[in-house]
């Protein structure tokens, strides 16, 4: 479950929170299972044009279930083990240990913590806080994004925007006095932009009828 990005505290490390909830092979496997349930009904069309053949070709009904039925358990099982290994990377919390001037961090995934490495392995934080508003007359809210980038040494760890309500500024102020000490940079970069007007077909549709008309005379 998503959750504002924000620091934490604890009594022996403070935590840079971007997914609430637990981590854990099981833990993964569990949410991995629920959303694998979406991939039977994405390859719905695929199977029934299979029953299809099979029916026109002289097949039994009960034979059509039964193969259907092993298509869709094949289909399920497949794309439940492909989201479990995608998912276990995913970067829930980031961890900073002790509390008061951390000299040591781990990247907590969904399938588990990371061994614990040295602070000094982060190089750079960079935060991209993005606001989309709305044009003139647009209803809708304005919506709020804020993605991070962690710059490691021989390497690198994107995650993807998160929904954010929160205040960008003091959460990289909040970085920075904890990182600060470490000299690891803390970077916030903030992009404005208007949502799209959405497209009218008003001209496609005026332009089609003078066609006809002219075509007509």
């Amino acid at each position: 479950m998503a959750t504002d990005p924000l620091l934490r505290q604890g009594p022996d490390s403070t935590e840079l929170v971007l997914h609430a909830g637990p981590a854990g092979p099981a833990w993964n496997a569990l949410t991995s299972a629920q959303s694998a349930l979406l991939i039977p009904l994405a390859l719905g069309v695929p199977t029934l044009l299979v029953a299809l053949c099979m029916a026109l070709a002289g097949a039994r009904a009960s034979t059509v279930f039964v193969v259907v039925g092993v298509i869709a358990g094949l289909e399920y099982l497949l794309g439940w083990l492909a989201m479990a290994f995608f998912q276990a990377r995913d970067i829930l919390r980031v961890e900073f240990a002790p509390t008061g001037v951390p000299a040591s961090l781990r990247l907590v995934r969904a399938a588990g913590p990371d061994d614990w490495l040295p602070v000094d392995t982060l190089r750079e934080v960079r935060l991209t806080h993005e606001v989309v508003e709305p044009y003139q007359g647009d209803r809708k809210p304005a919506v709020s994004t804020l993605a991070l980038e962690l710059v490691l040494r021989g390497g690198r760890e994107r995650l993807a925007p998160l929904p954010f309500g929160g205040d960008a500024q003091r959460l990289a102020d909040a970085l920075e006095a904890l990182l600060g000490p470490a000299a690891i940079v803390v970077e916030l970069r903030t992009e404005r932009r208007t949502r799209d007007l959405p497209r009218s077909h008003s001209t496609w549709f005026s332009g089609g009828s003078a066609s006809a008309n002219s075509g007509g005379g």
